[in-house]
């Protein structure tokens, strides 16, 4: 390659700039260049020996030093900066390599800047520099260019027509690759001005790759690295024409959809198939909706849009259902309550036994709906042990009021959007489950159950409980805002109703916004006079037995409610019944003979043997031996403490799969004894040579709280007195290490689970004396309630 053309901008000369042949690169003598040199700081371009290319300088040093270089003829270093924003490079702005370089042309520029052909001859290394005024200087020593091997070997040549090849294509690719340049690429002969050449004139998305190609020495290890560069360069570029030819092919496919969108539209139209008649029943539908101005004006914009739509698109689906559903929804639409008192209390006491609280609660919020004629709706949550009837109120209620019904199962639920709804634009996106129910009731004051709100989760999908702090807050829900619906809507006329078994899985805030109300299990009375009126009816109408071919006298329903279930609810009585009611169904079908009546001897026919065995108070004779109450999730339950006393070094231990707290308590009772050994009728140095065992039987039933404490100080002083406690006393209190005796609280559920136990006497804190007077004389009569303040009341009552 001998010669090549370059091109100034438009309107300027055009000259013919020989390019140094390859065997010209070694010429120049290197005691011809000086050891100072004047430093052109380059942005984004790198120079290799041999190559001839243009540089656009914009600075006034750069301008001046090319200006000067020009006239009077000297070299100069080019040496590309680091970092391309800097304006006034210091001397840690450069990088350490460079070429130096003789101007061959310069062309002034109409906007001040210059365009300089530069000739590059020698690879350099950067010793020091040594001043920036008028422009860089810096001393430099020269780097020699190695070829280790023949030029005509085989490797060589192999090298050679790779670059060769790949610049060709990369040439083509970009648009550039006219046969003439074609063709004075694969003319050039010298295998280092090949390399140079290349490594000059390629464009690379980071120009400090072409730094690292400066470094080498050994021109056959920098081709290396080059054809790596070339092959890294003609990847990208092929991928960047992949990405174009799809976006043109894409656009070219909208184009087409248009133009047939037009023609179908037109078609449809001729053949009177187009949407216009539905849209206008979408019209006449929203003409009559209650809703306010705002939301018809939202109505008609996203029916407009859904009217450019083409059907075919999915989008049109989409907007499609958003329309169906704001047109679904009960905008303003109320059912009317019933506002007779007597007939709401005469439906909750037909479908419900008890729950006077909840009941009473309902009434008063008639009562003032009546006189106000326009009233927020309570947010109630109902918790207490499974089986109760809680679920089962919410839709008395909404019988007794006249209002629909929907229930919302919340167990599980981990997903946010569950309650808020997705957003539209998602593919598959729903409404949630609150405006879902809604839309269902057909009406804008329904009564909806959130079904066990303790049993929420959250992931990183989002925590359900604080999507509904917005739904049941009072002050907050009139414009509850479903992320589907993008419109808020008014919650406010809503009865929610919450259910729980327990509400310390809730969290705080949601709980402030609610009004809390403890269900209660039921007493063995209770069961009965419930089995009567509601199970035993609905049982056997469900299993096609008339009521007067079987009935279970009081006997049959004694002994399954002590023997064959053991709850706080009735939820395991009714299975029972069930499967009575199974059995006889099975020998009326067979013709068998069966009883009409089924008593206590029929119950181990039906239902096997007796499968609870009350924990009665048993062993109490012995010492070391006290009963306590507990509260589970499940209602009320007796617990006994076991104490045992041996020769050893004072050491308490504690067995029973207890927690934290009851460990803690149990502590505290060693601790009290300890400190007053007079109570248990041991002296100090007795009680330290004694070794306290404590036991909580059912060792696999995990066993937590504080309520034992005044249990286990008894049971300690039992076992080291030798002395038992009165027969027929539980007790319930947590204790401090000073010997005060706290409230606890659960007190409805541990008085059941007492009478259940046949216990008669409760040892009880004195704070919880309000508690035992609010509850119903029925729940506490039998009992004896002994009310403590200390340890020393608890000890000086129950060793009497």
């Amino acid at each position: 390659m001998k010669q090549n053309d370059i091109m100034f901008p438009s309107g300027a000369e055009v000259s013919i700039i020989p390019v140094v042949p390859g065997d010209a690169l070694n010429t120049i003598d290197e005691s011809e260049l000086p050891e100072i040199l004047p430093v052109l700081a380059l942005r984004n371009t790198v120079l290799f020996p041999g190559a001839i290319f243009p540089v656009t300088i914009g600075r006034e040093k750069s301008i001046k030093l090319i200006q000067d270089a020009e006239k009077e003829g000297f070299f100069i270093g080019a040496v590309p900066q680091i970092d391309v924003m800097v304006e006034e490079p210091q001397a840690e702005d450069l990088y350490s390599y460079g070429t130096v370089c003789k101007i061959i042309k310069t062309l002034d520029l109409p906007d001040g800047t210059m365009t300089a052909i530069l000739q590059a001859f020698k690879r350099l290394s950067l010793d020091a520099v040594l001043g920036f005024k008028p422009y860089i200087t810096a001393r430099v020593h020269y780097l020699p260019d190695l070829l280790g091997e023949s030029e005509h070997s085989t490797d060589i040549k192999a090298i050679s027509e790779s670059i060769k090849d790949k610049s060709i294509h990369i040439l083509r690719a970009g648009n550039l690759g006219s046969k003439e340049t074609i063709g004075a690429v694969k003319a050039i002969d010298s295998f280092p001005f090949l390399v140079n050449f290349t490594a000059t004139t390629i464009e690379v998305e980071d120009f400090r790759h072409k730094m690292e190609l400066l470094q080498y020495d050994d021109i056959k290890v920098r081709a290396l690295k080059l054809l790596s560069l070339l092959e890294t360069q003609l990847e990208l570029m092929n991928i960047k024409q992949e990405i174009n030819q799809k976006v043109k092919s894409e656009i070219d496919q909208q184009q087409r959809e248009y133009y047939l969108n037009n023609q179908l539209r037109t078609i449809q139209e001729e053949l009177g198939m187009d949407n216009g008649e539905e849209f206008d029943k979408f019209r006449e539908k929203a003409a009559g909706k209650k809703w306010p101005e705002a939301v018809a004006k939202q109505f008609e914009k996203e029916l407009a849009k859904l009217e450019k739509y083409n059907p075919s698109s999915p989008d049109y689906s989409v907007q499609y259902n958003y329309i169906e559903f704001m047109l679904e929804l009960p905008w303003g639409e109320m059912s009317t309550d019933n506002l007779d008192l007597a007939n709401a209390q005469k439906v909750l006491d037909e479908d419900h036994f008890g729950l006077e609280t909840v009941k009473d609660r309902i009434i008063e919020y008639l009562a003032v709906l009546k006189l106000k004629g326009n009233m927020k709706s309570p947010i109630l949550c109902l918790y207490g042990p499974p089986g109760v009837g809680k679920t089962s109120l919410g839709k008395s209620i909404a019988k007794a009021l006249g209002r629909k019904y929907v229930r919302i199962a919340l167990g599980g639920m981990h997903d946010e959007a569950e309650i808020r709804g997705h957003r539209k634009t998602y593919v598959g996106a729903l409404p949630g489950r609150i405006l879902n129910g809604i839309a269902r009731a057909g009406t804008s004051n329904p009564v909806i159950v959130l079904d066990e709100i303790d049993k929420l989760s959250s992931d990183f999908k989002g925590d359900p409980s604080s999507a509904l702090l917005e739904a049941l807050d009072p002050e907050q829900n009139g414009s509850f805002h479903d992320n589907y619906l993008d419109i808020d809507y008014d919650l406010s006329n809503v009865l929610f109703l919450t259910t729980a078994n327990s509400i310390s899985p809730v969290q705080a805030a949601l709980l402030d916004r609610m009004e809390v109300i403890n269900v209660t299990g039921y007493l063995a009375e209770e069961k009965m006079e419930i089995a009567k009126k509601f199970l035993v009816p609905k049982q056997l109408e469900e299993h096609g037995i008339d009521r007067k071919a079987l009935k279970l006298d009081k006997s049959a329903l004694c002994g399954i409610i002590d023997k064959y279930t053991h709850e706080s609810g009735v939820r395991g009585l009714e299975k029972q019944i069930a499967k009575i009611a199974r059995v006889t169904a099975k020998k009326i079908a067979l013709g068998e003979e069966y009883p009409s009546v089924i008593s206590s001897e029929h119950l181990k026919e039906y239902l096997g043997l007796p499968t609870n065995f009350h924990d009665l108070q048993k062993g109490n004779e012995a010492p070391g031996v006290v009963t306590g109450l507990a509260w589970t999730q499940m209602g009320g339950e007796i617990l006994f403490v076991e104490s045992s006393v041996s020769t050893g070094k004072g050491v308490m231990t504690m067995t029973g799969n207890l927690g934290d707290v009851m460990k803690e308590s149990a502590t505290i009772a060693y601790q009290y004894i300890k400190a007053h050994p007079e109570m248990a009728l041991i002296s100090p140095e007795l009680f330290s040579q004694k070794d306290i065992h404590v036991h909580v039987p059912e060792g696999a039933t995990p066993k937590d709280g504080p309520s034992a404490g005044i249990t286990m100080v008894s049971s300690m002083v039992s076992a080291l007195r030798g002395q038992s406690v009165k027969k027929g006393i539980a007790m319930t209190g947590e204790m401090t290490l000073r010997g005060r005796v706290l409230p606890v609280g659960g007190i409805k559920e541990k008085i059941l689970a007492a009478k259940r136990a046949g216990v008669h006497t409760i040892v009880i804190s004195e704070d919880n004396r309000k508690d035992i007077e609010d509850i119903k004389e029925i729940y506490v009569k039998g009992l004896e309630f002994h009310y403590v303040n200390t340890i020393a009341d608890v000890i000086g009552f129950v060793f009497q």
